[in-house]
């Protein structure tokens, strides 16, 4: 790769944009368990969280309000606040001369802003122009199965249901759900703040934005973000995206459509040995990935991979992976090291 894209070789000033957040402190966590070569962290927030303290390495950290001077001779950025704060500090980032890897929606379909799941499409990365995309939690899920299935017979459609957790609306909305289910429990009637229903006991479609074509937002994020990262423009898909009353990681119910059949014991064979991906399950016990089994770990698991009974070219498979760390903050570290120069 050429020298300008890469971060420099030496311990680096990196930031850490929304510190306070769910993925902001699993970010912290990653760059410590990772040994990232850091030489001086700094932790922003907004003023609501301005003065908490953090622990990085055995020292304690204080969380600093983000100003236009937060930025100056940083070197790296890990930015997960929301869209209109990675747009709100964009261009005083680039001026900067930082790298930021931003785990917002904001620039994802950019057509200059490469859309990164290291495990997929690391070449992409050297077209980089100071700002790389963090792909949304689903999206990196599914691509991190359907990448090395389509290189040994060209899929030709997706069909795929979500159900997501509530770490995906943020550490309030986790909070949240613990809450309602004890007033659920304790016979109250519950009333969310955080998500437009109550999630305990419940579920319901995604609450992001409604768009032209009855859509959600999230669910047209997979669509197009899919197409992206692995190459294919008119690559079909459709998605149904579900929140559901789980605290952490998602699961996601997957039928892919391939040019001719593909049989089920090489699909087990390939996704054995695909990077990031596990393969977990017991047949004969009906038991396959939860939720609980991927919570706080790096690797998606994926079981339960079967011919389709309605379509001799197509398989189903389940997956579930934690969207707070490979859905989110491992998935920005991970396109870090790759900018490293010893990588």
């Amino acid at each position: 790769m050429n020298p300008q894209f890469l971060l420099p070789d030496r311990p680096l000033t990196v930031a850490i944009l929304g510190s306070s957040g769910a993925v902001g402190r699993e970010l912290l966590a990653l760059l410590e368990e990772r040994s990232f070569p850091i030489d001086k962290l700094i932790l922003l927030a907004s003023h609501r969280s301005a003065g908490e303290i953090q622990s990085f390495n055995g020292t304690e950290l204080l969380v600093q309000e983000t100003t236009q001077e937060s930025f100056k001779n940083v070197d790296l950025i890990l930015a997960s606040a929301g869209s209109s704060v990675s747009c709100k500090w964009k261009e005083v980032i680039q001026s900067s001369g930082a790298l930021m890897i931003d785990n917002s929606s904001a620039f994802r379909m950019d057509d200059d802003v490469p859309l990164i799941v290291p495990e997929v499409n690391p070449d992409h990365i050297s077209r980089h122009k100071g700002l790389i995309a963090n792909p949304n939690c689903t999206t990196i899920l599914l691509s991190l199965v359907l990448a090395p299935l389509t290189k040994h017979i060209p899929i030709k459609r997706i069909v795929v249901s979500t159900y997501q957790s509530a770490s995906g609306a943020g550490a309030t909305a986790m909070e949240e759900l613990k809450k309602l289910s004890q007033d659920v429990l304790d016979g109250l009637i519950p009333k969310s703040n955080v998500l437009p229903h109550s999630l305990a006991f419940n579920l319901f479609l995604h609450n992001s934005p409604l768009q032209s074509n009855n859509y959600c937002e999230e669910e047209m994020k997979m669509v197009n973000e899919t197409r992206k990262i692995l190459g294919d423009p008119e690559l079909l898909l459709t998605a149904t995206c579900v929140r559901v009353p789980v605290l952490r990681a998602h699961s996601e119910a997957v039928n892919i459509e391939f040019a001719k059949p593909f049989p089920v014991k090489e699909a087990y064979e390939i996704l054995e040995s695909a990077s990031g991906v596990e393969i977990l399950e017991d047949l004969p016990k009906n038991r396959f990935p939860m939720p609980l089994d991927v919570t706080g770990r790096d690797p998606i698991s994926v079981g339960r991979i079967r011919q389709d009974i309605s379509n001799p070219n197509a398989l189903e498979l389940w997956l579930c992976g934690d969207q707070i760390r490979k859905g989110a903050a491992l998935n920005a570290v991970q396109i870090a090291e790759l900018l490293l120069p010893k990588n």
